[in-house]
């Protein structure tokens, strides 16, 4: 079974991520309050307060927006413009993806599991 508070709004898989666990349980159980947004000056995550609390949808990519400013500018400030643009459209294609299968489908394809 998947786990879909592993399918934050943005299009990034938390499975995939090395911070599972350690840092964070997953950005759906913290409901858009991840470990990093103390560092970055915000208390929920810009994406997840527009997509989820502010138009009530489950990932940015049902937004008619998509992709918007928003989506296109918050980066990780330790990523380096290479790593940032390869991110965007990594989840971009994630959230097409998303949005044409359903979220079970799509974790089932990114988890491995079918």
């Amino acid at each position: 079974m998947t786990d879909s508070n592993h399918a934050p709004v943005c299009g990034v898989y938390c499975g995939s991520c090395h911070l599972l666990g350690e840092q964070c349980p997953g950005c759906g159980y913290v409901d858009g309050r991840p470990f990093w947004t103390a560092s970055v000056g915000v208390e929920v995550c810009p994406l997840h307060e527009c997509c989820r609390d502010q138009r009530h949808l489950e990932h940015c990519g049902l937004c008619a927006d998509f992709a918007c400013g928003l989506f296109l500018q918050l980066r990780d400030p330790e990523m380096s413009d290479e790593q940032f643009e390869q991110s965007l459209k990594t989840r971009q294609e994630a959230l097409r993806r998303r949005t044409e299968v359903g979220t079970e489908q799509w974790l089932s394809e990114v988890s491995g599991r079918r």
